[in-house]
C-alpha cells in the first residue's frame, strides 16, 4: 500500500519510511505548502496514494481543504491526524495491517 502523508517535518521522513517498509508499504510525503508546482505534487500524489495521511496542526487550512478535496475527488481514503511522529504512525500500521 502507498500511503501519502501531507504535512509533517521533512527531518522525521527516513524513520517513517523506514517504519513502513518494514510493515511492507510504501509512504510518500508533500510539505503541505501550496505554490503552484507543489499543487500539481499534492495532487500527484494523491491519485498514486491507497490511503492518504493529512497533518492538521502543522498545515495551512488551504492545504488540508485541498487535499480533502483531492482525496473525495479521486475516491481515495483520508484520515486526518492533529499530530504524527513515529509512535502515533507505528500504531496506524498495526490497525491497517
Amino acid at each position: 500500500m502507498l500511503i501519502g502523508v501531507v504535512g509533517g517535518l521533512d527531518r522525521d521522513a527516513p524513520r517513517l519510511t523506514a517504519q513502513a517498509r518494514a510493515a511492507g508499504h510504501d509512504v510518500e510525503f508533500h510539505t503541505g505548502t501550496l505554490s503552484a508546482t507543489r499543487v500539481e505534487g499534492l495532487r500527484s500524489l494523491v491519485s498514486r496514494a491507497d490511503l492518504v495521511l493529512v497533518l492538521t496542526d502543522i498545515n495551512s487550512h488551504g492545504a488540508v481543504q485541498l487535499a480533502r478535496r483531492l482525496a473525495r475527488a479521486q475516491q481515495r481514503p483520508l484520515h486526518l491526524m492533529r499530530r504524527f511522529g513515529t509512535s502515533q504512525f507505528a500504531v496506524f500500521l498495526r490497525q491497517a495491517a
